[in-house]
């Protein structure tokens, strides 16, 4: 857990000083969504093109 604080924090201090709440938050939320893409991907839990494909076309 020490890790995704640390992460979080050199992803804030790499914003300009004039950032708002707004951009930190998004900042926190691409870090966040960034993190759980590499988790499933580690996971095995992805999808291969022909599947999504196949999964549009069900749409």
């Amino acid at each position: 857990m020490r890790a995704i604080k640390q992460e979080a924090l050199k992803s804030i201090n790499q914003l300009p000083d004039d950032a708002d709440m707004d951009e930190i938050m998004y900042q926190l939320y691409v870090l966040d969504k960034i993190r759980k893409g590499q988790e499933a991907v580690d996971q095995g839990k992805t999808l291969t093109n022909e599947q999504l494909k196949q999964e549009i076309d069900e749409w």
